[in-house]
């Protein structure tokens, strides 16, 4: 065979194989988007600005396509979808690889060709309002690898089914009605899983022990028990604690029966009959002396949760004063405190719990109509006495209209208590991810702007102080606002004076910088890191702690680095933000902000702006004659 010959069967053979393979059909391609355009009509939404003249829909927003022109991933989060899927539109999206609807209003029950998706990896449905049973369909998605389901109003049992997803790795069933007990994975499934949550559904029973290896956030608010949760008893399981939940839509409270009610009456009215005895013979020790001294260890005896963990202070007390040889135990008020309470004022007091925190647990007490404080109880205070009355000495002397005021400190042995001004809004935290019913009142670009301006001029402030002085916990729930939404930064200091256990809850929700290692030492620029973690939740609406908002598990800042400026609207500005009418006159604003926290969370410490460039920054991207400006 010559060297023509060989080459013309070459090109010949070459052309045959080209022609063999399968070609992209225009038959698919219409049906790729007949199905898009009937899952626009059947649930509308407010983005789907979709060019309808296009042959192809790969230019659509939210949707992608592979090298053939077949949607391989559809993504809707937050578009305002409503309504029930019908059938007939995932049975033409055969080759969907990811499917995000997360953050809509879709009702009813899911369509059953969704299971025609036989590719579909990742499915992303939490935040809707999905009811029905867990439907058999999902079972036969053997490739699936995250999926998500939380935060709807899904019913039944939790299906052995499950044990057919061998290659799942994210399952998120919270915040559901689903019933019975939790079966064993197994081998296929339960191993292989790294993020699990069935929190605050009706299941109960004990944990299998493929699932033991989850945290106790993954199981609470159910009347599940044994590991990591308590010792299922003989006569039944032990419940799991319930978390609160408020109004948040899909979240449940478990009830109580009549004979544990019954019991919890008995108990609460034995308790006070033992408490009032007990400050009976208190006070009528210590009657005569005008200086109240608390005992500790009583009070924990007694389990009074705000009132008797607080000691009395005379009213002329300095700020110096520390507690005397003799024993005295006593309240030390700073110089900045505007009202001295006695004992019998504190022990009057109303009081409730707010929150546990990374440093301790928090109560409201009201002392009266006009008085209401805020007290700390701080948790692995490893310091000897004298150490920590000179550091928190330092701490009450911070003085910053950004900053929320520390009036006084008691320090006693393992005993050590922060009396605060209390911040009526609450956290800021709590505005954006509290109430997400239907009463809520959207939260406006003018006051996450001066949130940010405010929170930033207190850190400002606290980096002024000394080089190497930082916040060192820097998050939302750590800024709480006024009644007028401004901000007050709190929780200053203290990472500084307990132990590095306490200081571990930054790494997994999301503020801590990646360079800190040592939680009790953190550096200026780590503090601008999470405030930037800050600047991007208030922009997204987004919680850095559930990563499942982002949807291949990453962090809230490296989900916010990995999407182009042109897709911020579409993909990263808050769904609540983005249906407010005057939007799109500070959309600039709002797209510098963002930036800036995309600035403040880079990888390297020495490419973040300092807190004073941060003030500067959020105060010149605001528009003339703005009240945000100085």
């Amino acid at each position: 065979m010559t060297p023509s010959m060989a080459c013309s069967l070459s090109t010949f053979l070459s052309t045959l194989l080209l022609l063999s393979l399968p070609l992209p059909s225009t038959q698919d391609l219409a049906a790729d988007k007949s199905a898009l355009l009937s899952l626009r009509s059947a649930v509308g939404g407010r983005t789907f600005l979709w060019n309808t003249e296009q042959t192809t829909p790969c230019n659509w927003t939210g949707v992608l396509c592979d090298g053939a022109n077949r949607v391989t991933a559809l993504r809707l989060p937050g578009f305002a979808l409503s309504g029930n899927i019908p059938e007939g539109i995932f049975g033409n999206l055969t080759n969907l690889r990811t499917l995000s609807l997360r953050l809509n209003a879709l009702t009813g029950t899911l369509p059953l060709d969704l299971g025609a998706c036989a590719d579909l990896r990742r499915l992303y449905l939490q935040g809707n309002r999905f009811s029905g049973e867990i439907p058999p369909l999902l079972f036969g998605l053997s490739n699936l690898v995250r999926l998500d389901l939380g935060e709807n109003e899904f019913t039944g049992e939790i299906s052995s089914g499950f044990k057919n997803l061998t290659r799942l790795k994210t399952l998120y069933l919270e915040n559901n009605k689903l019933a019975g007990s939790l079966l064993d994975l197994g081998l296929g499934l339960g191993l292989g899983l790294d993020q699990f949550n069935v929190s605050n559904n009706l299941v109960n029973g004990s944990i299998p022990k493929s699932l033991q290896k989850f945290d106790s956030d993954s199981f609470l608010g159910t009347s599940l028990c044994g590991k990591p949760l308590g010792a299922c008893s003989d006569e039944g399981t032990v419940p799991s604690q319930p978390i609160s939940v408020g109004n948040i839509p899909g979240k449940r409270k478990n009830k109580l029966s009549g004979g544990a009610i019954a019991g919890i009456v008995i108990g609460c009215v034995v308790g006070f009959l033992l408490i009032v005895l007990v400050l009976m013979v208190l006070f009528r020790r210590k009657g005569d002396e005008r200086t109240r001294a608390v005992d500790v260890e009583t009070i924990k005896q007694l389990e009074i949760e705000v009132p008797g963990e607080k000691t009395a202070v005379e009213a002329n007390e300095p700020s110096t004063a520390a507690v005397n040889s003799s024993g005295t135990r006593k309240l030390v008020f700073f110089g900045n405190a505007t009202k001295v309470f006695e004992l019998e004022d504190l022990l009057r007091a109303s009081a409730e719990v707010l929150g546990k925190g990374t440093f301790g647990t928090a109560y409201k007490a009201v002392l009266d109509a006009a008085t209401m404080v805020a007290v700390k109880r701080l948790k692995d205070v490893t310091m000897a006495d004298r150490e920590f009355k000179e550091k928190i000495e330092v701490v009450g002397a911070m003085d910053h209209e950004n900053l929320v005021p520390l009036r006084a400190y008691y320090c006693s042995g393992d005993e050590k208590l922060l009396v605060y001004d209390f911040m009526p809004m609450g956290s800021l935290s709590a505005l954006l991810h509290g109430n997400k019913g239907a009463g809520r009142s959207p939260l406006d670009w003018e006051v996450r702007a001066r949130i940010a301006l405010g929170a930033a001029r207190g850190l400002d402030y606290l980096h002024s102080q000394d080089p190497l002085s930082s916040h060192g916990n820097v998050k939302s729930s750590n800024i709480l606002l006024t009644n007028s939404h401004d901000a007050r930064v709190s929780d200053f200091g203290l990472a500084q004076l307990v132990g590095s256990s306490s200081a571990t809850p930054n790494r997994v929700t999301g503020y801590r910088a990646p360079e800190v290692t040592d939680p009790s030492r953190v550096s200026q620029k780590a503090d601008v890191y999470s405030f930037g973690v800050v600047l991007l939740e208030l922009l997204t609406g987004k919680a850095p702690s559930n990563s499942v908002m982002n949807e291949e598990g990453m962090d809230l800042a490296r989900w916010v680095h990995s999407v182009e400026r042109e897709e911020w609207r579409r993909e990263v500005f808050d769904s609540e933000l983005m249906s407010l009418e005057r939007v799109d006159s500070v959309e600039g604003e709002m797209e510098e902000m963002l930036q800036l926290g995309i600035d403040c969370t880079e990888q390297h410490p020495d490419k973040r702006p300092v807190m004073v460039e941060v003030v500067r920054r959020i105060q010149e991207l605001r528009q003339p004659g703005s009240e945000l400006v100085d």
